[in-house]
């Protein structure tokens, strides 16, 4: 059903993809929008290795998520800084993509359990959290993509 990564060779171990997923702070969610055009915007997310899941949060309307809600097979694209070698030229960038389908979260418990996880990643104080939270808690939505297929893959973009 899906397509072998070409360039296997360099192909990133779970490890690698993992690693990317933990630290990498944004990536671009794609989905099929209006009139059956790609719609790929960034957001920030959370991965939990043990569920293998990607967790997002955000407005309960709009054109992303009317876009899910019409057909939940999305993609999600990750990459990192990149590194250079020395002697080499260009940046050695690992990326991950995943294909799989998307689950809004209705289960309020489960939500704010998702949305803290998430918040964990880009917030240092946990009574800002605590706050946005109690506030906010309510009008969020959160959701969840579950994988059907990932790749990652080492590139050099010399």
């Amino acid at each position: 059903m899906f397509r072998e990564m070409r360039r296997f060779k360099q192909a990133l171990s779970e490890d690698e993809i993992r690693d990317v997923l933990t630290k990498e702070s944004r990536g671009v969610l794609s989905v099929l929008g209006d009139d059956g055009y790609p719609y790929g915007v960034p957001v920030n997310f959370y991965y939990d290795k043990e569920k293998n899941r990607i967790y997002f949060h955000g407005a309960k309307e709009g054109h992303k998520i009317d876009a899910i809600r019409a057909y939940d097979k999305a993609s999600f694209t990750v990459y990192d800084k990149g590194y250079l070698m020395e002697g080499k030229l260009g940046l050695n960038v690992r990326s991950v993509i995943i294909f799989g389908r998307v689950r809004f979260i209705d289960d309020y418990d489960e939500a704010i359990e998702s949305v803290v996880k998430l918040s964990n990643k880009y917030y240092p104080i946990q009574s800002w959290i605590d706050d946005e939270v109690r506030k906010d808690g309510p009008r969020v939505l959160c959701y969840e993509l579950i994988p059907e297929h990932i790749t990652g893959k080492l590139v050099n973009e010399s």
